[in-house]
């Protein structure tokens, strides 16, 4: 196990990565997103890259994620703090174009000091990010919206999809800042108002009748007190930060696939969850990300509805769920899982202007005799290599497989590319080559040094 605080290992910017793409900017601004439904252990390799930057930014989504760091002998579940929080010498920033229940984020705050896990990094709060409140909630639960089959989109109803749109159309929208501001319980007011009468409508009079404005407007000036020393102008704070040369660590939550607007629409979440999402939630301009970092698990799993291609409803996708403990951070929810899609992975690869990938829990193939990656799809008899943008051309689609050997030894304990057995090293290979980005980074364990650094 690597000591809190002690060195990463192998230095991650060898070879290609220590040229970025943007070399006429000297900021080194790196971003780390999930290629996949979410779910492909970001969270470790977050905390791997967090030494060698000094601030990390979660800038999207919000308690509807789950990072999972191990620590030592002790495993973090952080849902709002950037993986980074147990880092002292980084600052983390909540950045704009996330949505915050203050709840929740408290009582993350409060674990870490039950804990006892020492000094953590300076928290910022960004004044832009919008506020979840219980009406938030009770729309969610309400609203957990149905398409024309029947299926859920699978919403984990923390109030996420109601609180951003309320953050589009504006006039119920409650920003952090507007927490320490006069006139809060009026707004508080108006809205209960208003949203007593949808919840009334949607057959829900109960929860329109529990919203108490002053209950309401009470426990979150007590929320706004605790937090106020974490609230700030994160916008002027990261811009500042580049300007001034300082390194940068985006950490995305979710994963592309589920990006609102290039994602799997409408089985996505309510966010850009790809790279695209990056500008609008920390107020960095695009000039400034220098490294892009895809990742990806070694096969496929989605939690909630939607169509999967490569879903495996047999033993062998059992076998992937409890060798990989597929079972949400967030909901508990066991994930459907399946073989790998390259058809996807090189879609979002391409929508993330991915420069490197990190393929996780390659540990989870161990002990299948053959593997197959999707390469294709059949849909209505036409082989395509293209990802479909509509979601009723996708249920149709028919995973075309390639199919290659398996291993049965356990990889756990291999700490180079050259130690990982001839089937596994040909599996990353085709990876990079039908992806088409170079795969540098493999985990093969949860803890943090079963991580190894390759140009593969």
């Amino acid at each position: 196990m690597l000591d809190h605080g002690a060195g990463r290992g192998v230095d991650w910017t060898r070879g290609s990565l220590e040229e970025p793409r943007n070399k006429g900017h000297a900021v080194p601004v790196t971003c780390v997103i999930g290629l996949q439904w979410g779910d492909e252990a970001k969270g470790k390799i977050v905390d791997l890259l967090t030494g060698q930057h000094d601030v990390v930014v979660r800038y999207q989504g919000g308690a509807n994620a789950g990072h999972t760091v191990v620590w030592g002998a002790e495993t973090y579940k952080f849902s709002l703090l950037p993986s980074g929080i147990l880092t002292p010498s980084v600052t983390c920033v909540i950045g704009s174009g996330m949505v915050i229940n203050p709840a929740t984020l408290l009582d993350e705050l409060d674990s870490l000091q039950t804990r006892a896990v020492g000094e953590t990094a300076p928290l910022l709060i960004s004044d832009r990010a919008h506020v979840i409140f219980p009406w938030h909630l009770a729309e969610d639960h309400a609203l957990d919206e149905n398409t024309a089959d029947g299926e859920r989109i699978g919403t984990t109803q923390r109030g996420i999809g109601p609180c951003y749109r309320d953050k589009v159309g504006r006039t119920h929208a409650v920003r952090v800042g507007d927490l320490l501001r006069d006139g809060l319980r009026e707004k508080i007011e108006r809205i209960v108002e208003a949203k007593r009468q949808v919840l009334a409508a949607v057959g829900e009079p109960a929860a329109a009748v529990a919203l108490d404005p002053a209950a309401i407007d009470q426990q979150y000036r007590a929320y706004a007190e605790r937090l106020r020393p974490h609230v700030a102008d994160t916008t002027e704070y990261l811009m500042t930060a580049a300007e001034a040369g300082q390194r940068i660590l985006l950490e995305g939550a979710q994963g592309s696939m589920l990006d609102v607007d290039h994602g799997t629409y409408p089985f996505v979440t309510s966010s850009n969850s790809s790279a695209v999402g990056v500008s609008s939630g920390t107020g960095l301009p695009p000039r400034y990300l220098t490294r892009v970092i895809g990742v990806m698990k070694a096969y496929s799993t989605r939690v909630g509805g939607g169509p999967f291609p490569t879903e495996l409803l047999d033993a062998t996708g059992q076998h992937l769920r409890e060798r990989g403990r597929e079972y949400g951070t967030v909901t508990n929810r066991p994930r459907r899982c399946g073989w790998i899609d390259t058809v996807a992975l090189r879609y979002a690869a391409r929508l993330g202007g991915i420069d490197t990938l990190c393929v996780t829990l390659l540990d989870v193939l161990s002990e299948l005799t053959e593997l197959k990656l999707c390469v294709a799809y059949e849909v209505d008899g036409q082989r395509t290599t293209t990802f479909p943008s509509h979601v009723d051309d996708l249920r149709r689609a028919v995973p075309v497989y390639e199919t290659v050997a398996g291993w049965r030894d356990d990889i756990s304990a291999v700490r180079s590319f050259d130690e990982l057995p001839a089937a596994a090293r040909h599996y990353l290979g085709r990876l990079r080559a039908l992806v088409g980005c170079p795969v540098q980074i493999v985990s093969v364990g949860r803890d943090r040094e079963q991580t190894i650094y390759h140009d593969v």
